[in-house]
Parts: structure tokens; C-alpha cells; sequence
């Protein structure tokens, strides 16, 4: 029986539990209540995850770079579009989230909800100071993401820095290359721990969606289904419109782009992890597209770091879509905080499944919307991940072949027979 559990693949057993869940809450009525307590256990491991997966996922993200020198003609180019198409995603999913409010109109009147938190008036001044961590533990106590990701920028750069002191005095036992490395160990472990708790994903789902099912009834369902709608809108927006105007920009054939990433997009889409597509992302890239061997490898193994556009488009999107059902109001202020957490909080949202979970919880803090959301979405985010990750890497592989398109490093031939795969 446990072996047909685990040979199951995650996303189907999730979908089941999404669709027992829905049955269960739906015959129970609000007594279904009485299970929310296992979705609450696994939306407190997710919370448990916010400041180490950041923490060790960026510094291993900065150290990963090896030399500040490589952000040279191709680092500043490559970085320049994640941001901007990070932040053009993040607003299309505010904007999403605004015209159609998916959330408006859900009545949660019958859940006993906890307290939610009120957002600090804005002001710019402070807004810059509360970036730096002047205490990093109480930062990291209370869960405070700008300054986390902050802090953790400057150790990856400091330790960068030292790995270059250490190289030109000589052998010192590596103590700070062993630092690195002991990073790279603590992302991956962190990215471990989150794979496991993944599992008791499909036992919160059934618990959850029970819980909104029984306790809203039909109108919860309608509700994530205009969410998962609108998700899968904004990611086919990203891909259809953005990445294929950069494409036509840097004069690379559309077609040939993408039936040679046809690969990656259906591993991305079906595995939901950007990190089990990054080989199959590589080898489309370098033997499809014709992208030299050290721009690819450089480019999209830093995306599937930095690059999380459907990601960043979503958390907007979540975010506008929890305000809405509990009735929180926010101002342009909040609209561009929501803007800059997510393009640079996604930084730290690992490339597995359930990545962006970790994230909504810090930014939903960050503008007073409550964690209790996650409860309504955490449903049906398997189904939205899978389309969020496939944009994501679509989008390393864009910039990819767009960057190498500028500097030259492109084989056109070898990108004009992707036409004929």
C-alpha cells in the first residue's frame, strides 16, 4: 500500500486529495472543521522553512557565481532582464488580481479567524532603514524578509570577497571555500527538508480544502477556481507576450526557440521543480538553441536562482486575492512593497514544489494580509505550480539565448534546424 502511495506521483495525489476534500467538506458541512487541524500543521512547516530556505538559498546563490568579475558583459545584461520581466510579472499579477477579484464577495463570516495584522503606516524613509538588519537574529526571529535577504546578499558577497583574499595569500586549509561549500550544503539540505514536507502535502490539501468546502461551501470552490484561472492566465500572458517580444528583439526565431525548449517545458510542467529541469533546461539550451556551453551554463543556472517570474506574478496575485476575502485595504505603498518583495523575495523561493508557499507567508505579513490565506490556496497550488515552474523556465531559457544572442555566442544554424525538430 505504501509503495502504490509513494510510485504515485505527488501532483496526482494531490489532485485526489483536492477532489476527496472537496467531497468530504461538501457532505460534512462546517463539522468538517474539526480536521483543519492537520492542514494548520503543515502551514506551520511551511512558515518553519521562510528564514533558513532564504537565508542558505541566497548566500549559496551568490557564492555559486565564484567570481564578482563574471557579472561582467554578460552578468549585468542577464541580471537587467530577470529584474525587469520580474517586475513586469509581479504587476501583470497585481493587476490581474485587481480587474477580476477573484476574491470579492467569498463570505468567511462563519470561520473564527485570528487577529489580522496591521501594516505599518509607509514611509519611505523608514521603509529604507528597515532594510538594514542591524540585528540579524532578531530579523530572522521575526521573520522580517527584506532585511533577511539583505543580509544574506552581503554574507554571499563577503564571503566572494574573502575566497579572493584567501587565493592571493596563499594556502590557508580553505576555510572560507569550506564555508561556501558548508552554504551550498545547508541549501540543499533546507531544499531536502521542504521536499519532505511536500509529502504531507496531499494531507493538508484534503484537510483544508475540506475545511473551506464545509465551512463556505461551493462559492470557496468557484472562488480557487477563478484564481487557478486567472494563475494560468497571467503565466500564458508572460510566456505568449514578454518572453516573445524578447525573442523577436534579439532576432531569435520563436519557433525554433520553442520546439527546441519543448523538453524543458514538459519536464518543468510535470515535475513542478525547477531544479529537477535545470539538466534538461542546459541540454536544450546548448544542443537545441546553439548557446555556448559557459553562457548557458552561467545564465540559466543563475535564473533558476533568481528567475521566478510566474512565481512573482502569482504571489501579486495571491496576495490581492487574500485581501480581498478578508477584507484588507491596500494602498499604492502596499501595492509596490507586494512589487519588490516578490521580485526580490522570489529569490529565495526554492525551485521545487511548494517553493512559492514559503514566500506568500513572508510577504503576506510584510502588508498585513493574513497567513490564513495560505489555507484557501495551498489547495490548489500544486495545479498552479505546475504552470508557474514552466514559466519560469521558459523565461531562464529566454533571457538565456537572448543574452548570447547580443554578445554573439549564438549558433545560428544550430538554432534555425531547432525549427525542424
Amino acid at each position: 500500500m505504501f509503495k502504490a502511495w509513494f510510485a504515485t506521483p505527488l501532483w496526482a495525489r494531490v489532485l485526489l486529495a483536492l477532489f476527496l476534500g472537496a467531497v468530504v467538506g461538501y457532505f460534512w458541512g462546517e463539522d468538517a472543521e474539526s480536521i483543519k487541524i492537520v492542514g494548520d500543521i503543515f502551514i506551520d512547516f511551511i512558515k518553519m522553512l521562510i528564514v533558513p530556505l532564504i537565508f542558505f538559498s541566497i548566500v549559496a546563490g551568490v557564492t555559486a557565481i565564484g567570481d564578482l568579475g563574471k557579472l561582467g558583459s554578460v552578468g549585468w545584461r542577464a541580471i537587467l532582464l530577470f529584474v525587469v520581466t520580474g517586475q513586469v510579472a509581479v504587476w501583470l499579477g497585481l493587476g490581474l488580481g485587481t480587474f477580476f477579484a477573484p476574491g470579492v464577495g467569498l463570505d468567511t463570516s462563519g470561520i473564527e479567524m485570528g487577529a489580522v495584522p496591521e501594516p505599518a503606516p509607509f514611509e519611505w524613509r523608514e521603509m529604507l532603514r528597515s532594510m538594514i538588519p542591524v540585528s540579524p537574529v532578531k530579523v530572522m526571529a521575526d521573520v522580517n524578509v527584506l532585511p533577511l535577504i539583505v543580509f544574506s546578499l552581503l554574507v554571499g558577497i563577503g564571503i566572494l570577497l574573502a575566497m579572493r583574499e584567501e587565493d592571493k595569500d596563499g594556502p590557508t586549509n580553505g576555510a572560507v571555500a569550506a564555508l561556501a561549500r558548508a552554504f551550498d550544503a545547508g541549501a540543499l539540505i533546507f531544499q531536502k527538508i521542504t521536499m519532505v514536507i511536500m509529502e504531507l502535502t496531499p494531507f493538508g490539501v484534503f484537510a483544508l480544502i475540506a475545511w473551506v468546502v464545509g465551512t463556505l461551501g461551493l462559492d470557496a470552490v468557484a472562488a480557487l477556481g477563478k484564481l487557478v484561472a486567472l494563475n494560468y492566465a497571467g503565466c500564458l500572458l508572460i510566456i505568449g507576450v514578454m518572453y516573445v517580444f524578447i525573442l523577436l528583439f534579439s532576432h531569435v526565431s520563436v519557433v525554433g526557440f520553442f520546439r527546441g525548449m519543448i523538453d524543458a517545458i514538459a519536464v518543468a510542467y510535470s515535475t513542478a521543480s525547477s531544479s529537477a529541469t535545470l539538466p534538461v533546461t542546459l541540454r536544450c539550451t546548448q544542443r537545441n538553441l546553439g548557446v555556448s556551453q559557459p553562457t548557458s551554463s552561467f545564465i540559466v543556472s543563475l535564473g533558476s536562482t533568481i528567475n521566478m517570474d510566474g512565481t512573482a506574478m502569482y504571489l501579486g496575485l495571491a496576495t490581492l486575492f487574500g485581501a480581498q476575502i478578508f477584507g484588507v485595504d491596500l494602498s499604492w505603498a502596499d501595492y509596490g512593497m507586494i512589487a519588490l518583495l516578490a521580485t526580490v523575495g522570489s529569490i529565495g523561493a526554492a525551485g521545487i514544489p511548494g517553493g512559492g508557499l514559503v514566500m506568500m507567508g513572508a510577504i503576506f505579513t510584510a502588508v498585513g494580509v493574513p497567513l490564513e490565506t495560505i489555507a484557501f490556496v495551498a489547495g490548489v497550488d500544486r495545479i498552479m505550480d505546475m504552470m508557474r515552474t514552466a514559466t519560469n523556465v521558459t523565461g531562464d531559457a529566454t533571457v538565456t539565448v537572448a543574452t548570447a544572442s547580443m554578445l554573439g555566442e549564438v549558433d545560428k544554424a544550430e538554432l534555425a534546424s531547432a525549427d525542424d525538430i
